[in-house]
């Protein structure tokens, strides 16, 4: 952690994380090219434009010379609409540029974070991810596009103008240049200001976006609970803080910028009475003054502009910040240099041996004590216990979101941590009780499963799901989108959806989490039995919480608190008269089935008993 605080504050102190944007530039090599050709095209013909004024200056504007004058103002004519060709085509490549990279940025950095291990999402905020993938990314887009064009536009200006300053006039161009020094080292010390300030608003304003992401996709439970002056306190502080930071920025900027405006033009000034004076004294014509003068107003115009520009690149390099940050983390599961290759075909075998577990957030909590198990290929398992009881870790284990504090989780014989984690999950169906469903069509959602899939086998997997009846009900069949979360369905729909996605993927080994949790009776029995048929010839590793979903299951496992306190069927648990027979007395004497194992931690139900 300190390491990284010491890079980000590095990083702060320069524009140095722009860096980070080259090799994306590099792969245009035309765009960049065009860019060039026209910026460099654009500056040569402004350079041009005090020359000619000298010339006619000096040559006078008698009636006799008025061809000439005619012939000048021609080409000044020319010059404008060379001048503006060029300022178009240089405004096409730039921004054609700055979008085409920022769209491979925003590529690279969601391919990246879609790679990133569950103990990352535990630490950090997706609104704030994706806060980075908008805001931050915007920002790197003007500043790849118009904001560098501009910097490199400006920066040609200036040198060239500081250049034909010396040629017209070495002792008026040492003047300026002795003022350079008094304009430039101030602007460095407030960028500095300016980037930290920036950053500052950057994270505000995620803390803003990340609040109103999740209330937005909350609404129904803040309308439910009353709560929208709550929701609506809580976004105002975070936008009152974003701008509050905001605008300590646009002050760092706007005194950076009139600093260095008033300080180019003021020197201008002081050296245009000095060259004044030299035209009375006769050392120089009156055309060569304002040949220098112009070329001087082109030096201080471009120099300004920098010094703003300079704080647009600062912003910019607070955002490049940010993504860096987001590309430079290593996920904490993933491919060893070598993986062990699963075998073929596969078995659908799973052991736990000696498992020793607690989660990254919170390490000092053991979810996992010596757990030890094995599931034959083919068995199905039912895993019971209170709210807590470490059920829902043995899946993450299996899919290996997280690795083993200690022990081993095999997979076909293969220790999960030296294959690749994507072998791994490809053997695996889930059916979670938290349904994920994508905002899409609802065969969208069903394909997940096996992306590529024909409309005949989505239609066969919703078929054995119970899913197709509903599905066609719906106003375009199979092309009807279900909103934001599959808002649209009904939570029995939504569950329904995910075990056709599940059938679908067609996994040697199926994880159940309560699959049957939100379909009432008749649903339930009919899934029931689609699952029976699914199950088959499959390993199955069920999470339930209502005892009458496991009563077919091979072998059950009893969990409390990390460990796993009791194993066998049904009936033998039942006659040992321990934990397990004491939830099944509190469910099926009592009549209530629809009641969940988690209603009563062990330790309540022993003291119950």
């Amino acid at each position: 952690m300190a390491e990284q605080i010491e890079r980000s504050q590095t990083a702060r102190r320069s524009v140095r994380p722009l860096t980070r944007l080259f090799p994306y530039v590099r792969r245009y090599p035309g765009l960049v090219l065009g860019a060039l050709v026209f910026l460099l095209l654009a500056a040569v013909t402004t350079l041009s434009l005090p020359m000619a004024v000298r010339r006619m200056i000096d040559h006078g504007f008698s009636a006799q010379d008025a061809g000439f004058i005619n012939s000048y103002f021609s080409m000044l004519a020319g010059i404008a609409i060379m001048l503006a060709l060029a300022s178009a085509c240089r405004y096409y490549f730039v921004i054609t540029l700055g979008e085409r990279v920022v769209s491979d940025i925003r590529r690279d950095v969601f391919d990246h974070v879609t790679h990133l291990s569950a103990a990352f999402y535990d630490a950090n905020r997706s609104g704030e991810i994706v806060s980075r993938l908008t805001a931050d990314t915007t920002q790197i887009k003007s500043a790849v596009g118009a904001t560098a064009s501009q910097a490199l536009r400006n920066t040609i200006l200036c040198v060239g103008a500081g250049v034909m300053m010396f040629i017209t006039s070495p002792e008026l161009s040492a003047l300026v240049l002795g003022a350079i020094p008094l304009i430039v080292f101030p602007i460095v010390g407030f960028g500095r200001k300016v980037r930290k300030r920036s950053r500052d608003a950057q994270d505000r304003l995620a803390d803003a976006m990340t609040f109103a992401g999740e209330a937005i996709g909350a609404t129904r439970t803040v309308q439910a609970f009353n709560s929208e002056k709550v929701a609506q306190a809580r976004f105002s502080q975070a936008v009152e803080a974003a701008f509050t930071a905001t605008r300590k920025s646009i002050l760092a900027r706007s005194v950076l910028t009139g600093f260095a405006i008033a300080m180019a033009f003021g020197s201008v000034v002081a050296v245009l009475w000095y060259g004044a004076q030299s035209v009375l004294s006769g050392d120089i014509t009156a055309g060569t003054l304002g040949q220098f003068l112009l070329y001087s107003v082109f030096a201080a115009g471009s120099l300004g502009s920098l010094s703003e520009v300079w704080g647009e690149l600062s912003q910019a390099a607070g955002s490049a910040e940010r993504l860096s940050e987001l590309l430079d983390e290593v996920p904490a599961i993933r491919a060893p240099a070598s993986p062990k290759p699963m075998p073929v075909p596969a078995e659908g075998d799973i052991r736990f041996d000696e498992v020793h577990f607690a989660y990254p957030a919170r390490p000092e909590t053991s979810a996992l004590t010596g757990t030890s198990f094995h599931v034959r290929p083919g068995e199905t398992i039912a895993v019971v216990g209170a709210s807590g009881a470490g059920k829902s870790t043995l899946f993450s284990l299996i899919l290996r979101f997280y690795d083993a504090t200690a022990g081993a989780v095999l997979v076909d014989h293969v220790d999960v941590r030296d294959a690749d984690p994507s072998d791994v999950r490809a053997r695996i169906a889930v059916v979670p009780q938290d349904v994920t469903i994508f905002a899409g069509s609802v065969g969208s959602n069903i394909a997940f499963g096996k992306p590529g899939a024909s409309q005949t086998e989505i239609e066969a997997a919703a078929r054995a799901a119970q899913a197709h009846d509903f599905i066609l009900a719906l106003d375009q069949g199979y092309d009807t989108p279900v909103g934001e979360r599959g808002i649209t369905l009904s939570g029995g729909q939504r569950q329904r959806v995910a075990i056709a996605r599940a059938i679908l993927r067609d996994a040697p080994i199926l994880l159940l989490d309560e699959a049957t949790s939100a379909l009432d009776a008749e649903n339930e029995t009919l899934v029931q039995k689609a699952l029976e048929g699914l199950m088959q010839n499959r390993t199955t590793i069920v999470i339930a919480h209502r005892l009458a979903t496991v009563l077919r299951a091979d072998r059950i496992l009893v969990m409390d608190k990390g460990r796993i306190v009791e194993e066998g069927s049904h009936a033998e648990l039942v006659a040992k008269g321990d934990l397990y027979a004491r939830l099944a007395r509190l469910q099926f004497e009592h009549g209530a089935e629809a009641l969940t194992l988690e209603a009563k931690p062990s330790s309540e139900l022993k003291a119950g008993e």
